[in-house]
């Protein structure tokens, strides 16, 4: 693509890891083109601005972007602190969208409908390594535009593909005509949108710390509106881990939350479903009924909302024109699939990783961040910020950079790689229980007997960093 150097490079979205690598670019003397669908920066983590994560500030502002940042003057934070969401957008995204070398190159409000190259099909064969990228996509009027690069990053995110209620990984009946009275994600129930929800019998469904950040938050709404009913439905009965090891895990904030929830459950405020299938819902008044089938045994409530935190998914309709090697059931560049799969992996270990697992057939092009996690729920930002180094450095020309690992992930009491299960679930080389299938799953076994204040069974070892699972 030597002929293609003056040409930008396409960034797709402005998010932590769009706007990272956008900085990484711009150390390396190379213009990025960022494309965010949102009105600013950081647009997704503005439905979640009121969650406080997990992880302290070092684990959150990349390298590259800091440099960026304190030649503008910014103060940093303290980086031992949790931010909110919006503390995250405030005090970080924003600055950052602000300096002039990524803001005189960003476009907002700009949906990008298709990625393809320019004068070439998918079948297309001929000079398809050395023709540009081109983008297309509707400006915040309406307007179609289009732009041309050398090469591309989808760092668009899952955020806005989240899966559906059935547990076939479709929509079950009724589920898209009820889109009033079902929320996807993390809703601010206890702050901003607390009138949805004072007073009413809420369903929440999901087996994360994003469904705990759900229920803890209706507890708040229940101590001023006692009517309040909350219902737990766990797709799969996992509970165990998830009430986690309190004061003895080293993310403190995630140990609280799930002690937290466990006391809710004991005392009867909230009532839990698991495992819970459901099977359809149906408008009842002003009411939702749900059919479900809770072990195995037909069930039915009737409550007034629903709140689903069952994950996301990557939208791959824009990137149809281009030759992508996905693996088929993670969604994920074939050779990350493996390193990521919570089918394989029972603690969720992610090991550092770059351009190599990121490459497409498609030469130039590169899914990062969160969406190319696919369906793998294990995404950690840090992560993210080194793919984007990587990629960054391999578009410069400096291979030997490229393929170095930049990223040192310290110790979080997660289990160490090889922990795959065998045929008969028992854990080959943990210390015991299914593979989890959430980023913050810990191996069973270790979280029981932190639950009991003991040290547990001595598989943590430095596997991740902390997770941006949202905390309360």
């Amino acid at each position: 693509m030597e002929q293609n150097s003056e040409l930008p490079v396409g960034v797709i979205g402005a998010g932590p890891v769009g706007l990272a690598a956008a900085a990484h670019l711009i150390a390396r003397g190379i213009r990025p083109m960022i494309l965010e669908k949102g009105p600013s920066a950081g647009s997704s983590l503005r439905d979640w601005s009121h969650v406080r994560v997990f992880s302290p500030w070092r684990y959150i502002i990349d390298s590259s972007a800091a440099a960026l940042l304190s030649a503008a003057g910014w103060k940093e934070p303290d980086m031992e602190a949790l931010p909110t969401g919006d503390e995250i957008i405030t005090r970080y995204l924003k600055p950052l969208a602000g300096v002039p070398q990524i803001s005189v190159n960003t476009v907002y409000g700009a949906t990008v409908t298709s990625v393809t190259r320019q004068g070439l099909d998918k079948l297309s064969d001929g000079g398809r390594g050395q023709a540009p990228f081109v983008i297309r996509f509707e400006d915040a009027d309406g307007n179609e535009r289009r732009i041309t690069a050398r090469a591309v990053l989808d760092a668009s995110g899952t955020w806005d593909s989240p899966n559906p209620l059935g547990i076939d990984g479709l929509p079950v009946p009724c589920e898209r005509q009820l889109t009033d009275k079902i929320t996807y994600g993390i809703p601010d129930v206890s702050g901003r949108n607390r009138a949805d929800y004072a007073g009413a019998t809420v369903l929440v469904v999901g087996s994360g710390h994003s469904a705990i950040n759900a229920v803890v938050g209706l507890m708040e709404v229940q101590e001023h509106a006692p009517q309040t009913r909350v219902l737990w439905g766990l797709r799969r009965n996992r509970m165990e881990r998830l009430l986690g090891g309190g004061l003895n895990d080293q993310l403190p904030a995630r140990g609280n939350l799930g002690l937290a929830a466990s006391r809710a459950i004991e005392s009867g405020r909230v009532q839990l479903l698991a495992p819970l299938a459901i099977q359809s819902l149906r408008r009842s008044g002003d009411r939702v009924e749900v059919e479900a089938l809770q072990d195995g045994v037909p069930v039915r409530v009737t409550v007034d909302r629903i709140i689903v935190t069952t994950g996301s998914r990557p939208n791959l309709d824009i990137l149809r024109e281009l030759r992508l090697d996905l693996d088929p059931a993670v969604e994920a560049p074939r050779l990350l699939a493996p390193m990521i799969d919570p089918n394989v992996h029972s603690c969720g270990t992610v090991p550092p990783h770059g351009v190599m697992e990121l490459m497409q057939p498609e030469r130039g092009f590169f899914i990062v961040g969160s969406k190319s996690y696919g369906r793998a729920p294990t995404f950690l930002m840090a992560t993210g910020y080194e793919q984007v180094r990587s990629v960054a450095a391999e578009l410069a020309g400096d291979v030997k950079a490229a393929r170095e690992v930049h990223l040192v992930l310290p110790e979080t009491g997660v289990c160490s790689a090889g922990n795959a299960s065998d045929q008969s679930g028992s854990s080959a080389g943990c210390c015991g229980g299914p593979a989890p299938i959430e980023a913050e799953a810990c191996c069973q076994a270790d979280l029981a007997a932190k639950a009991e204040g003991k040290s547990g069974c001595g598989c943590g070892s430095t596997a991740k960093e902390p997770s941006l699972e949202p905390a309360e």
